[in-house]
């Protein structure tokens, strides 16, 4: 007798992270408005890497960010980790994200003022984390920054600038880290090596990874592959 996969921990088949259903999104107003995604249908499994490729104007940055929380679709249903994000409002959302989603972007967003430690440091002081400077000492150190981790942004090169974003996103160890064209800015050293230190990362944080590019040795590199045209799904590719 053959039993049926659970969607339970421990299963055959694991757990969903994200359950997306007929997502879609408007931009703008009146005869200026666009539809970006139309009726989008994804689930994602708990400790997947999976990349959201496709050409610029494809949709997947706004995928990205519908599903990180940074963005509501203007209809359809997303449930990330439990909890409804279709249901919640922003002050919800943040509070849903922190401490649970890591983003790291083309730009790296470090705060110009503050240390590297310290821009580790502050979302984990900011969601009342104990002992974050400490973690945010090792995360630094787990991305090769220990003797970087007293310089400012303006101090570091755009690969170390990406390292710190990479720390930052994980040092919470979040279930799920967005990248979206992590190595965009980079050339192509400082891509391939930040590139090899988010798998790496991600995989030691037991973090689902989902990343949005255009390069498709990149997008090669995660177990699942899928591809957007004109703000729809045109392929759902999974890789032994």
């Amino acid at each position: 007798m053959t039993s049926t996969p659970s969607i339970f921990p421990g299963s055959i088949i694991p757990r969903p992270i994200i359950i997306a259903r007929n997502l879609s999104l408007d931009l703008g107003e009146g005869d200026g408005r666009v539809r970006v995604l139309q009726d989008i249908d994804l689930s994602v499994a708990t400790g997947e890497t999976l990349a959201l490729l496709g050409p610029s104007g494809s949709g997947k940055s706004s995928l990205l960010a519908i599903m990180a929380g940074l963005e509501r679709a203007t209809a359809g249903s997303l449930h990330v980790a439990g909890q409804d994000f279709s249901a919640l409002d922003e002050d919800s959302l943040a509070t849903a994200r922190r401490g649970r989603i890591g983003v790291v972007l083309q730009a790296f967003h470090l705060l110009p003022t503050m240390t590297a430690l310290e821009n580790v440091a502050t979302p984990l002081e900011l969601a009342g984390i104990p002992d974050a400077m400490d973690r945010a000492r090792d995360e630094l150190a787990a991305v090769g920054l220990t003797a970087r981790q007293n310089h400012y942004p303006a101090q570091l090169s755009g690969g170390e600038q990406q390292r710190v974003a990479i720390a930052r996103a994980l040092a919470p160890a979040p279930a799920l880290l967005f990248a979206d064209e992590p190595t965009g800015n980079l050339d192509h050293t400082n891509g391939a090596a930040v590139a090899d230190l988010l798998f790496a990362r991600a995989a030691a944080a037991g973090a689902t990874l989902i990343m949005v590019t255009h390069d498709e040795a990149l997008a090669q590199r995660c177990r699942r592959i899928v591809r957007l045209a004109d703000g729809h799904i045109v392929s759902d590719e999974t890789r032994a």
